[in-house]
Protein backbone atom coordinates (compact mmCIF):
# COMPACT_ATOMS: atom_id res chain seq x y z
CA UNK A 1 0.00 0.00 0.00
CA UNK A 2 1.25 3.39 -0.61
CA UNK A 3 2.86 5.71 2.10
CA UNK A 4 1.26 9.12 2.20
CA UNK A 5 3.44 12.46 2.13
CA UNK A 6 3.39 15.43 4.13
CA UNK A 7 1.10 15.93 7.01
CA UNK A 8 -1.73 13.44 6.17
CA UNK A 9 0.68 10.79 5.62
CA UNK A 10 0.17 9.08 9.17
CA UNK A 11 -2.72 9.48 10.90
CA UNK A 12 -2.14 7.17 13.49
CA UNK A 13 -4.00 4.10 14.85
CA UNK A 14 -7.47 6.49 16.14
CA UNK A 15 -6.93 8.21 12.05
CA UNK A 16 -9.17 8.03 9.75
CA UNK A 17 -9.81 4.71 7.63
CA UNK A 18 -8.53 4.43 4.15
CA UNK A 19 -10.17 3.76 0.98
CA UNK A 20 -9.75 0.68 -0.60
CA UNK A 21 -6.76 1.03 -2.56
CA UNK A 22 -5.63 -0.71 -5.60
CA UNK A 23 -1.84 0.18 -6.63
CA UNK A 24 -1.56 -0.38 -10.52
CA UNK A 25 1.89 -1.93 -11.52
CA UNK A 26 3.54 -0.16 -14.43
CA UNK A 27 4.36 -3.62 -16.46
CA UNK A 28 0.28 -4.46 -16.74
CA UNK A 29 -1.41 -0.92 -16.76
CA UNK A 30 -2.95 0.11 -19.45
CA UNK A 31 -1.00 3.48 -21.14
CA UNK A 32 -4.42 5.03 -22.14
CA UNK A 33 -8.51 4.10 -21.91
CA UNK A 34 -9.74 1.94 -24.27
CA UNK A 35 -12.05 2.36 -26.45
CA UNK A 36 -13.34 -0.88 -28.32
CA UNK A 37 -16.59 -0.81 -26.60
CA UNK A 38 -18.29 0.47 -23.70
CA UNK A 39 -17.51 -2.45 -21.31
CA UNK A 40 -13.41 -1.85 -21.92
CA UNK A 41 -13.96 1.75 -21.57
CA UNK A 42 -15.18 1.07 -17.92
CA UNK A 43 -12.71 -1.88 -17.30
CA UNK A 44 -9.82 0.63 -18.35
CA UNK A 45 -11.39 3.54 -16.44
CA UNK A 46 -11.03 1.33 -13.14
CA UNK A 47 -8.19 -0.96 -13.70
CA UNK A 48 -7.05 -2.85 -12.00
CA UNK A 49 -10.08 -3.74 -10.34
CA UNK A 50 -12.57 -5.97 -12.18
CA UNK A 51 -16.31 -5.39 -13.73
CA UNK A 52 -17.80 -7.97 -11.22
CA UNK A 53 -15.33 -7.15 -8.41
CA UNK A 54 -16.99 -3.30 -8.51
CA UNK A 55 -20.46 -4.02 -8.83
CA UNK A 56 -20.05 -6.59 -6.08
CA UNK A 57 -18.28 -4.95 -3.35
CA UNK A 58 -18.25 -1.53 -4.41
CA UNK A 59 -21.22 0.43 -6.61
CA UNK A 60 -23.57 2.00 -4.26
CA UNK A 61 -21.80 0.42 -1.12
CA UNK A 62 -18.88 2.51 -0.24
CA UNK A 63 -15.63 4.64 -2.07
CA UNK A 64 -12.99 2.85 -4.22
CA UNK A 65 -9.13 4.75 -4.63
CA UNK A 66 -6.97 3.51 -7.38
CA UNK A 67 -3.75 5.07 -6.85
CA UNK A 68 -1.42 4.02 -9.77
CA UNK A 69 1.86 5.80 -10.26
CA UNK A 70 1.87 5.58 -14.02
CA UNK A 71 3.58 8.70 -15.82
CA UNK A 72 1.52 7.87 -18.76
CA UNK A 73 -1.81 7.70 -17.59
CA UNK A 74 -1.04 11.13 -15.73
CA UNK A 75 -0.17 12.40 -19.00
CA UNK A 76 -3.11 11.00 -20.88
CA UNK A 77 -5.74 12.17 -18.00
CA UNK A 78 -3.93 15.49 -17.95
CA UNK A 79 -4.65 15.89 -21.48
CA UNK A 80 -8.18 15.58 -20.71
CA UNK A 81 -8.41 19.14 -19.63
CA UNK A 82 -5.73 21.79 -18.24
CA UNK A 83 -5.99 24.99 -16.37
CA UNK A 84 -4.22 26.45 -19.72
CA UNK A 85 -7.32 25.37 -21.55
CA UNK A 86 -9.32 27.94 -20.22
CA UNK A 87 -7.85 30.77 -22.00
CA UNK A 88 -8.42 29.50 -25.51
CA UNK A 89 -11.99 28.77 -24.59
CA UNK A 90 -12.46 31.94 -23.05
CA UNK A 91 -12.31 33.41 -26.70
CA UNK A 92 -14.82 31.14 -27.61
CA UNK A 93 -17.72 32.92 -25.21
CA UNK A 94 -18.01 31.52 -21.88
CA UNK A 95 -20.87 32.98 -19.73
CA UNK A 96 -20.44 33.26 -15.74
CA UNK A 97 -23.10 30.57 -14.80
CA UNK A 98 -23.74 29.02 -17.55
CA UNK A 99 -20.54 27.57 -18.33
CA UNK A 100 -18.48 27.93 -15.43
CA UNK A 101 -18.99 29.08 -11.75
CA UNK A 102 -16.18 30.72 -9.57
CA UNK A 103 -16.78 30.18 -5.46
CA UNK A 104 -15.10 29.34 -2.17
CA UNK A 105 -15.92 27.65 0.87
CA UNK A 106 -15.69 30.53 3.65
CA UNK A 107 -16.95 29.68 6.90
CA UNK A 108 -18.49 26.51 5.96
CA UNK A 109 -20.42 28.35 3.49
CA UNK A 110 -20.22 28.47 -0.58
CA UNK A 111 -19.69 31.60 -1.59
CA UNK A 112 -20.15 32.61 -5.05
CA UNK A 113 -18.10 35.17 -6.64
CA UNK A 114 -19.74 34.97 -10.32
CA UNK A 115 -19.26 38.18 -12.27
CA UNK A 116 -22.16 39.20 -14.68
CA UNK A 117 -22.70 38.07 -18.51
CA UNK A 118 -19.23 37.33 -20.72
CA UNK A 119 -16.02 35.66 -18.62
CA UNK A 120 -13.03 37.72 -19.06
CA UNK A 121 -9.99 35.66 -18.49
CA UNK A 122 -7.92 38.22 -17.17
CA UNK A 123 -10.66 39.07 -14.35
CA UNK A 124 -10.87 35.02 -13.91
CA UNK A 125 -6.88 34.58 -13.42
CA UNK A 126 -7.37 37.31 -11.16
CA UNK A 127 -10.10 35.94 -9.27
CA UNK A 128 -8.36 32.72 -9.41
CA UNK A 129 -4.73 33.91 -8.21
CA UNK A 130 -5.82 36.99 -6.04
CA UNK A 131 -9.34 35.49 -4.36
CA UNK A 132 -8.29 31.98 -3.81
CA UNK A 133 -11.25 31.18 -6.14
CA UNK A 134 -12.39 27.44 -7.60
CA UNK A 135 -13.17 27.87 -11.13
CA UNK A 136 -15.99 25.06 -11.74
CA UNK A 137 -16.12 24.40 -15.29
CA UNK A 138 -20.35 22.86 -16.23
CA UNK A 139 -19.88 20.44 -18.95
CA UNK A 140 -16.29 20.02 -20.30
CA UNK A 141 -17.06 17.54 -22.90
CA UNK A 142 -19.09 20.26 -25.15
CA UNK A 143 -15.30 21.17 -26.02
CA UNK A 144 -12.79 18.39 -25.64
CA UNK A 145 -13.16 15.83 -27.88
CA UNK A 146 -11.40 12.99 -25.77
CA UNK A 147 -13.72 13.74 -22.57
CA UNK A 148 -16.81 13.32 -25.28
CA UNK A 149 -15.51 9.52 -26.06
CA UNK A 150 -15.32 8.90 -22.87
CA UNK A 151 -18.46 10.16 -21.62
CA UNK A 152 -20.80 8.64 -24.56
CA UNK A 153 -18.92 5.37 -23.62
CA UNK A 154 -20.06 5.61 -20.77
CA UNK A 155 -23.77 6.52 -21.48
CA UNK A 156 -23.36 3.11 -23.31
CA UNK A 157 -22.37 1.07 -20.72
CA UNK A 158 -24.70 2.70 -17.58
CA UNK A 159 -27.37 3.12 -20.31
CA UNK A 160 -27.58 6.49 -18.45
CA UNK A 161 -26.87 9.96 -19.00
CA UNK A 162 -23.49 11.08 -17.68
CA UNK A 163 -22.23 14.25 -17.01
CA UNK A 164 -19.21 15.90 -15.88
CA UNK A 165 -17.60 19.19 -14.11
CA UNK A 166 -13.79 20.01 -13.72
CA UNK A 167 -12.75 21.94 -10.54
CA UNK A 168 -9.57 23.75 -10.56
CA UNK A 169 -8.56 24.50 -7.04
CA UNK A 170 -5.37 27.21 -6.16
CA UNK A 171 -3.26 26.04 -3.01
CA UNK A 172 -4.38 26.49 0.00
CA UNK A 173 -8.07 26.97 -1.06
CA UNK A 174 -11.29 24.79 -0.75
CA UNK A 175 -14.23 25.50 -3.40
CA UNK A 176 -17.40 23.96 -1.95
CA UNK A 177 -18.21 23.16 1.99
CA UNK A 178 -18.68 19.48 2.89
CA UNK A 179 -21.78 17.99 0.84
CA UNK A 180 -23.26 14.91 -0.87
CA UNK A 181 -24.77 14.05 -4.31
CA UNK A 182 -27.40 12.68 -6.12
CA UNK A 183 -25.38 11.28 -8.63
CA UNK A 184 -22.85 8.49 -8.63
CA UNK A 185 -19.24 9.99 -8.65
CA UNK A 186 -15.97 9.08 -10.65
CA UNK A 187 -13.14 11.40 -9.89
CA UNK A 188 -10.11 11.59 -12.27
CA UNK A 189 -7.12 13.79 -10.75
CA UNK A 190 -5.76 15.49 -13.80
CA UNK A 191 -2.79 18.07 -12.69
CA UNK A 192 -1.64 18.96 -9.10
CA UNK A 193 -3.01 17.25 -5.73
CA UNK A 194 -6.05 17.14 -3.95
CA UNK A 195 -6.76 16.51 -0.41
CA UNK A 196 -9.68 14.71 0.42
CA UNK A 197 -12.00 14.06 3.27
CA UNK A 198 -14.82 11.44 2.88
CA UNK A 199 -17.35 11.12 5.62
CA UNK A 200 -20.27 8.60 6.59
CA UNK A 201 -23.53 9.23 4.73
CA UNK A 202 -26.88 10.98 6.58
CA UNK A 203 -28.70 10.27 3.88
CA UNK A 204 -27.70 6.68 1.91
CA UNK A 205 -28.36 6.62 -2.51
CA UNK A 206 -29.71 10.48 -1.46
CA UNK A 207 -31.74 11.58 -4.04
CA UNK A 208 -31.08 15.52 -3.32
CA UNK A 209 -27.83 17.71 -3.25
CA UNK A 210 -27.56 18.74 0.45
CA UNK A 211 -24.76 20.61 2.12
CA UNK A 212 -24.08 19.29 5.68
CA UNK A 213 -22.40 21.18 8.59
CA UNK A 214 -19.07 20.39 10.11
CA UNK A 215 -20.42 20.23 13.46
CA UNK A 216 -23.20 17.01 12.21
CA UNK A 217 -20.73 14.83 10.06
CA UNK A 218 -18.11 14.08 12.50
CA UNK A 219 -14.41 12.89 12.20
CA UNK A 220 -13.80 11.79 8.66
CA UNK A 221 -13.92 7.64 7.44
CA UNK A 222 -11.99 8.20 4.85
CA UNK A 223 -8.86 10.75 4.17
CA UNK A 224 -6.11 10.79 1.28
CA UNK A 225 -4.53 12.83 -1.37
CA UNK A 226 -5.67 12.11 -4.93
CA UNK A 227 -2.28 12.61 -7.85
CA UNK A 228 -2.56 12.78 -11.53
CA UNK A 229 -3.53 9.63 -13.10
CA UNK A 230 -5.37 8.49 -9.18
CA UNK A 231 -9.50 7.86 -9.73
CA UNK A 232 -11.65 8.01 -6.95
CA UNK A 233 -15.15 6.54 -6.50
CA UNK A 234 -17.81 7.02 -4.07
CA UNK A 235 -21.65 6.63 -4.19
CA UNK A 236 -24.44 9.15 -3.95
CA UNK A 237 -24.81 10.27 -0.39
CA UNK A 238 -21.07 9.71 0.26
CA UNK A 239 -20.59 12.80 1.81
CA UNK A 240 -17.69 14.48 1.39
CA UNK A 241 -14.83 17.54 0.84
CA UNK A 242 -11.35 18.65 -0.84
CA UNK A 243 -8.65 21.08 -0.91
CA UNK A 244 -5.34 21.62 -2.36
CA UNK A 245 -3.05 21.43 -0.29
CA UNK A 246 -0.20 24.26 0.56
CA UNK A 247 2.55 23.85 -1.36
CA UNK A 248 0.85 22.54 -4.42
CA UNK A 249 0.48 25.49 -7.13
CA UNK A 250 -3.15 24.32 -8.07
CA UNK A 251 -5.41 21.27 -8.50
CA UNK A 252 -7.84 20.21 -11.55
CA UNK A 253 -10.06 17.27 -11.38
CA UNK A 254 -13.21 16.07 -13.42
CA UNK A 255 -16.22 14.61 -11.86
CA UNK A 256 -17.87 12.14 -14.13
CA UNK A 257 -21.40 11.96 -12.84
CA UNK A 258 -24.04 9.41 -13.44
CA UNK A 259 -26.97 7.48 -12.36
CA UNK A 260 -29.10 10.50 -11.23
CA UNK A 261 -32.92 9.72 -10.90
CA UNK A 262 -32.27 6.39 -12.28
CA UNK A 263 -33.40 4.24 -9.09
CA UNK A 264 -36.18 1.47 -9.43
CA UNK A 265 -38.14 3.83 -7.25
CA UNK A 266 -38.14 6.34 -10.23
CA UNK A 267 -38.44 3.74 -12.61
CA UNK A 268 -42.32 2.42 -10.87
CA UNK A 269 -42.74 6.11 -11.11
CA UNK A 270 -42.42 6.02 -15.07
CA UNK A 271 -43.83 2.81 -15.45
CA UNK A 272 -46.90 2.08 -13.14
CA UNK A 273 -49.30 4.48 -14.56
CA UNK A 274 -48.90 2.30 -18.63
CA UNK A 275 -49.64 -0.65 -16.15
CA UNK A 276 -52.31 0.84 -14.30
CA UNK A 277 -53.83 2.13 -17.69
CA UNK A 278 -53.19 -1.29 -19.39
CA UNK A 279 -54.82 -3.33 -16.82
CA UNK A 280 -57.59 -1.47 -16.08
CA UNK A 281 -58.66 -2.28 -19.73
CA UNK A 282 -58.81 -6.01 -18.77
CA UNK A 283 -59.66 -5.47 -14.71
CA UNK A 284 -63.22 -4.08 -13.77
CA UNK A 285 -62.15 -3.74 -10.19
CA UNK A 286 -59.82 -0.70 -11.71
CA UNK A 287 -62.55 0.41 -13.80
CA UNK A 288 -65.22 0.79 -10.46
CA UNK A 289 -65.66 4.45 -8.91
CA UNK A 290 -63.92 6.08 -5.93
CA UNK A 291 -65.84 6.27 -2.91
CA UNK A 292 -68.16 9.67 -3.21
CA UNK A 293 -66.57 13.02 -1.92
CA UNK A 294 -63.07 10.90 -1.32
CA UNK A 295 -61.34 14.02 -3.27
CA UNK A 296 -62.79 16.32 -0.63
CA UNK A 297 -61.50 14.65 2.21
CA UNK A 298 -58.21 15.23 3.87
CA UNK A 299 -58.45 12.05 6.03
CA UNK A 300 -58.55 8.68 3.53
CA UNK A 301 -57.25 6.14 5.60
CA UNK A 302 -60.42 4.12 4.61
CA UNK A 303 -59.62 3.83 1.41
CA UNK A 304 -55.94 2.16 1.96
CA UNK A 305 -57.32 -1.13 2.37
CA UNK A 306 -59.30 -1.08 -1.06
CA UNK A 307 -56.14 0.52 -2.65
CA UNK A 308 -53.69 -1.96 -1.35
CA UNK A 309 -56.34 -4.46 -3.02
CA UNK A 310 -55.46 -3.20 -6.16
CA UNK A 311 -51.98 -2.73 -5.69
CA UNK A 312 -52.08 -6.32 -5.08
CA UNK A 313 -53.70 -6.96 -8.07
CA UNK A 314 -51.50 -4.86 -10.30
CA UNK A 315 -48.41 -6.95 -8.50
CA UNK A 316 -50.37 -10.14 -9.97
CA UNK A 317 -50.36 -8.32 -13.10
CA UNK A 318 -47.22 -7.39 -13.41
CA UNK A 319 -45.78 -11.35 -12.57
CA UNK A 320 -48.06 -12.86 -15.79
CA UNK A 321 -46.81 -9.80 -18.10
CA UNK A 322 -43.78 -9.67 -20.42
CA UNK A 323 -44.01 -6.10 -20.46
CA UNK A 324 -43.66 -3.05 -18.32
CA UNK A 325 -43.60 -0.52 -20.99
CA UNK A 326 -40.70 2.66 -19.25
CA UNK A 327 -42.13 5.93 -21.48
CA UNK A 328 -40.77 9.03 -20.25
CA UNK A 329 -37.18 7.81 -18.99
CA UNK A 330 -36.26 5.91 -22.23
CA UNK A 331 -37.51 8.73 -24.31
CA UNK A 332 -35.46 11.74 -21.80
CA UNK A 333 -32.59 9.10 -21.73
CA UNK A 334 -32.10 9.34 -25.79
CA UNK A 335 -33.22 12.90 -26.70
CA UNK A 336 -30.63 14.09 -24.06
CA UNK A 337 -27.73 11.74 -24.32
CA UNK A 338 -24.21 12.30 -26.42
CA UNK A 339 -24.45 11.55 -30.20
CA UNK A 340 -21.45 8.65 -31.31
CA UNK A 341 -18.50 10.23 -31.12
CA UNK A 342 -17.04 9.79 -34.93
CA UNK A 343 -14.33 12.45 -35.50
CA UNK A 344 -13.06 12.20 -39.21
CA UNK A 345 -15.15 9.37 -39.67
CA UNK A 346 -18.58 10.89 -39.78
CA UNK A 347 -19.44 10.10 -43.22
CA UNK A 348 -20.92 6.22 -41.42
CA UNK A 349 -24.01 8.50 -40.79
CA UNK A 350 -24.12 9.52 -44.86
CA UNK A 351 -27.04 6.53 -46.53
CA UNK A 352 -25.13 4.77 -49.27
CA UNK A 353 -24.63 1.63 -50.81
CA UNK A 354 -26.95 -0.38 -52.23
CA UNK A 355 -30.39 -1.40 -51.46
CA UNK A 356 -30.68 -4.41 -49.11
CA UNK A 357 -33.14 -7.36 -50.19
CA UNK A 358 -35.26 -9.03 -48.10
CA UNK A 359 -33.13 -12.07 -47.33
CA UNK A 360 -29.65 -9.72 -47.22
CA UNK A 361 -28.04 -9.67 -43.85
CA UNK A 362 -28.64 -6.02 -42.14
CA UNK A 363 -25.98 -5.05 -39.37
CA UNK A 364 -27.28 -2.15 -37.30
CA UNK A 365 -24.57 0.47 -37.30
CA UNK A 366 -25.16 2.23 -33.81
CA UNK A 367 -26.59 -0.20 -32.25
CA UNK A 368 -26.10 1.31 -28.58
CA UNK A 369 -27.74 4.87 -29.67
CA UNK A 370 -31.04 3.16 -30.78
CA UNK A 371 -34.11 1.81 -28.57
CA UNK A 372 -37.05 -0.08 -30.43
CA UNK A 373 -40.36 -0.18 -28.88
CA UNK A 374 -43.77 -1.03 -29.96
CA UNK A 375 -46.06 1.28 -28.53
CA UNK A 376 -49.83 2.70 -29.01
CA UNK A 377 -49.84 5.26 -31.56
CA UNK A 378 -49.00 8.71 -30.16
CA UNK A 379 -51.23 10.83 -32.75
CA UNK A 380 -53.87 8.89 -33.28
CA UNK A 381 -57.10 10.46 -32.00
CA UNK A 382 -59.15 7.50 -32.96
CA UNK A 383 -60.81 5.39 -29.99
CA UNK A 384 -58.94 2.67 -31.30
CA UNK A 385 -55.09 3.05 -30.91
CA UNK A 386 -53.06 1.24 -33.26
CA UNK A 387 -49.43 -0.22 -32.00
CA UNK A 388 -46.86 1.13 -33.54
CA UNK A 389 -43.39 0.44 -34.15
CA UNK A 390 -40.65 3.59 -32.84
CA UNK A 391 -37.29 3.59 -33.38
CA UNK A 392 -35.57 6.52 -31.33
CA UNK A 393 -32.09 7.32 -31.65
CA UNK A 394 -29.82 9.77 -30.55
CA UNK A 395 -27.34 10.25 -33.94
CA UNK A 396 -28.72 14.02 -34.47
CA UNK A 397 -28.06 15.09 -31.16
CA UNK A 398 -26.32 18.46 -30.31
CA UNK A 399 -23.16 17.78 -28.31
CA UNK A 400 -22.80 21.39 -27.68
CA UNK A 401 -26.02 21.61 -25.42
CA UNK A 402 -25.43 18.11 -23.63
CA UNK A 403 -26.08 18.24 -20.27
CA UNK A 404 -27.27 21.84 -20.60
CA UNK A 405 -30.73 21.75 -19.44
CA UNK A 406 -31.89 23.69 -23.83
CA UNK A 407 -34.08 22.50 -26.06
CA UNK A 408 -33.24 22.84 -29.69
CA UNK A 409 -36.22 25.65 -30.68
CA UNK A 410 -35.89 24.84 -34.38
CA UNK A 411 -37.23 21.34 -34.40
CA UNK A 412 -39.59 20.82 -36.20
CA UNK A 413 -42.23 18.04 -38.41
CA UNK A 414 -41.14 16.42 -41.44
CA UNK A 415 -43.17 14.57 -43.88
CA UNK A 416 -46.89 13.36 -42.91
CA UNK A 417 -48.39 10.62 -40.93
CA UNK A 418 -48.24 7.89 -43.72
CA UNK A 419 -47.75 3.68 -43.23
CA UNK A 420 -43.44 5.29 -42.89
CA UNK A 421 -42.99 8.65 -41.80
CA UNK A 422 -39.71 10.30 -39.88
CA UNK A 423 -41.35 12.82 -37.46
CA UNK A 424 -39.02 15.43 -35.50
CA UNK A 425 -40.50 15.05 -31.85
CA UNK A 426 -37.81 17.22 -30.45
CA UNK A 427 -34.10 17.74 -30.80
CA UNK A 428 -32.34 14.92 -31.60
CA UNK A 429 -35.56 12.52 -30.85
CA UNK A 430 -36.72 10.54 -34.40
CA UNK A 431 -39.80 8.73 -34.59
CA UNK A 432 -40.21 6.11 -37.34
CA UNK A 433 -43.54 4.64 -37.45
CA UNK A 434 -44.96 1.58 -39.50
CA UNK A 435 -48.34 0.17 -38.55
CA UNK A 436 -48.08 -3.27 -37.06
CA UNK A 437 -49.94 -5.14 -38.75
CA UNK A 438 -49.16 -8.92 -40.02
CA UNK A 439 -48.24 -9.41 -43.07
CA UNK A 440 -48.94 -5.47 -43.71
CA UNK A 441 -47.12 -4.45 -46.86
CA UNK A 442 -44.32 -1.60 -45.79
CA UNK A 443 -44.81 1.24 -48.90
CA UNK A 444 -42.32 4.08 -48.43
CA UNK A 445 -42.68 7.44 -49.62
CA UNK A 446 -39.94 7.92 -52.18
CA UNK A 447 -38.51 10.45 -50.13
CA UNK A 448 -37.62 7.70 -46.81
CA UNK A 449 -35.05 4.66 -47.51
CA UNK A 450 -36.39 1.45 -48.67
CA UNK A 451 -33.38 0.03 -46.70
CA UNK A 452 -34.99 1.05 -43.42
CA UNK A 453 -38.65 -0.42 -44.41
CA UNK A 454 -36.97 -3.99 -45.24
CA UNK A 455 -35.36 -3.74 -41.43
CA UNK A 456 -38.62 -2.42 -39.91
CA UNK A 457 -40.72 -5.56 -41.79
CA UNK A 458 -37.90 -8.04 -40.61
CA UNK A 459 -38.31 -6.83 -37.43
CA UNK A 460 -42.35 -6.77 -37.44
CA UNK A 461 -42.05 -10.75 -38.51
CA UNK A 462 -39.83 -11.24 -35.60
CA UNK A 463 -42.27 -10.37 -32.80
CA UNK A 464 -45.08 -11.98 -34.92
CA UNK A 465 -43.14 -15.06 -34.18
CA UNK A 466 -42.09 -14.03 -30.51
CA UNK A 467 -38.51 -13.72 -31.43
CA UNK A 468 -39.03 -10.46 -29.86
CA UNK A 469 -40.38 -9.14 -27.23
CA UNK A 470 -42.96 -6.10 -27.38
CA UNK A 471 -40.21 -3.53 -26.14
CA UNK A 472 -37.44 -4.32 -27.58
CA UNK A 473 -33.51 -2.91 -27.02
CA UNK A 474 -30.37 -3.05 -28.62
Amino acid sequence: MPKKEGKHADMGKDGPAQCKRAKVEAGCSPSVMSFENPDSLFESLISPIKQEVFFREYWEQKPLLVQRNNPLLAAYYQSLFQLSDLKELCGRGLYYGRDLNICRCVNGKKKVLNKEGKVNYMQLKKDFDQKKATIQFHQPQRFKEELWKIQEKLECYFGSLVGSNVYMTPQGSQGLPPHYDDVEVFILQLEGEKHWRLYKPTVHLAREYNVESEDRIGNPTHEFILKPGDLLYFPRGTIHQADTPPGISYSTHVTISTYQNNSWGDFLLDAIPALVFDTAKEDVALRTSIPRKLLMQVDVADSTKKLSSLLRRLADRLENTRELRSSDMKKDFIMNRLPPCLGCDSDTLTPGGKFPRIDSKIRLQFRDHAVITVEPDQENSDEIRREMVYVYHSLKNKRETHMMGTEDDTANEEGTPQVCALKHLTAGLHKYTVEAKQNTACSCPSNYSKAFCLAVTFLLRLMDCGFLCHTWMH
